[in-house]
């Protein structure tokens, strides 16, 4: 198990320095500060990189010898939202219609 130390991380992930710093103190990127300095492990450091490659929806596929680009529009997934779509719009339709005051003119001359 090899351990890197945040240069050398930085460098692998070809990230700046101070981002992995910011990111392994969030928690996004597996590492550990058990004194003054992180310390990485290299497999972590991997899996990290494979946890962000893209989905096999979003990726581009090769048909035929062709390339071909996924139509986000047509392969669409909706995800997350309110369960009732007519309460949202119903919230929006008021927002969108509520008027807005003109701005008061400045009545004071020179």
């Amino acid at each position: 198990m090899k351990t890197l130390s945040l240069i050398e991380a930085a460098e692998f992930l070809k990230m700046h320095t101070e981002e992995v710093r910011r990111r392994a103190k969030a928690g996004k990127i597996p590492g550990a500060k058990p004194g003054k300095s992180w310390v990485f492990i290299l497999e972590d450091l991997a899996e990290y990189i494979r946890s962000h490659y893209a989905d096999t929806w979003q990726a581009l596929r090769v048909v035929a010898e062709k390339e071909e680009k996924l139509c986000h529009s047509i392969n669409a997934v909706k995800r997350g939202g309110s369960r009732l779509p007519h309460q949202q719009e119903s919230v929006l339709d008021v927002l969108l219609a509520q008027q807005t005051k003109p701005k008061r003119k400045n009545t004071t001359t020179s």
